[in-house]
C-alpha cells in the first residue's frame, strides 16, 4: 500500500497539527488533569491514522478487459436505471452509480481504454452525494472516453463533505483502463454513463471495488 500524491499536503499539515496539540497540551495542562491529555492524545492520533489511510491506494490485481467496463471507485452501487443525458450525448444513457464513504479508497481508475474525447469541470452545489440532483446540480468534472466498442461518461461529483474533485485527463488524451483517473477527497459519488443495452453485472446496494469490479459489459 502506498499514500497518494494528493495527501502529502494535508497528511503533513495534519501531522504538524497532531505534534503540536499534545505537546501544548502536555506542557500545559497540570498533574491532575493529565488524564484529559491523554485522552486527546489517542483521539487526535486516530484521526491522524483516519486521514492518512483516507489517502491509501492499495496494491491490487486489475481487471483488463476491454469488453468490459470496470468500476472507476471503490463504493457502493446506489443507481442502475436509464437517465436522459443532457451534458454531452444528449439522449438516453444506462447510469450507474457508485457513492464513496469516507472510508472508502477514495483514487478513481479509468473504466476502459480510449481515447478522451471531453473533459469538462463544472461549478456547483454540495449536496449529499446519494441526493439525485447532484448529478446535476453538484460540482463535478464529467469526462468522455471513447472505444472501439461505444463511449464511456465518468462523471466525478462532490458531495457534502468532499470540496475537491482532481481530475487528470485532457481531451485527445490515450488512456488505459486500470489507470488513474483522478482523485476526489472524504466522501463522494461517481456516476458512469452507458449506452442503452449495455448489460450489468452488478446489483444495487453492492459493494464494488475500482479497478476490480465488473459493472458491465458491452453488448457486442
Amino acid at each position: 500500500m502506498t499514500v497518494h500524491k494528493e495527501g502529502y499536503q494535508t497528511i503533513a499539515i495534519s501531522g504538524l497539527f497532531f505534534v503540536v496539540l499534545n505537546l501544548v497540551l502536555f506542557y500545559f495542562l497540570s498533574y491532575s488533569w493529565v488524564w484529559l491529555a491523554w485522552i486527546i492524545f489517542v483521539l487526535s492520533f486516530l484521526l491522524f491514522l483516519f486521514i492518512i489511510s483516507f489517502f491509501r491506494v492499495p496494491k491490487r490485481l486489475l481487471t483488463l478487459d476491454e469488453n468490459k467496463i470496470v468500476a472507476p471507485a471503490d463504493g457502493k452501487v446506489v443507481v442502475i436505471e436509464e437517465t436522459v443525458d443532457e451534458e454531452y450525448f444528449r439522449d438516453k444513457r444506462l447510469q450507474i452509480s457508485i457513492f464513496m464513504s469516507p472510508a472508502n479508497v477514495h483514487q478513481n481508475l479509468n473504466p476502459v481504454t480510449g481515447e478522451v474525447v471531453y473533459s469538462e469541470y463544472h461549478k456547483g452545489k454540495y449536496l449529499v452525494a446519494w441526493d439525485p440532483k447532484s448529478s446535476v446540480l453538484n460540482e463535478r468534472h464529467t469526462v468522455v472516453i471513447q472505444t472501439a466498442k461505444g463511449s464511456v461518461l465518468v462523471k466525478q461529483i462532490a458531495g457534502a463533505v468532499a470540496r475537491r474533485i482532481v481530475n487528470y485527463l485532457k481531451p485527445g488524451q490515450e488512456v488505459q483502463q486500470g489507470t488513474e483517473l483522478g482523485f476526489i477527497k472524504f466522501g463522494s459519488r461517481v456516476d458512469v454513463l452507458l449506452p442503452v443495452g449495455t448489460r450489468p453485472h452488478v446489483r444495487l446496494n453492492q459493494a464494488v471495488k475500482g479497478g476490480i469490479t465488473v459493472l458491465a459489459s458491452w453488448d457486442n
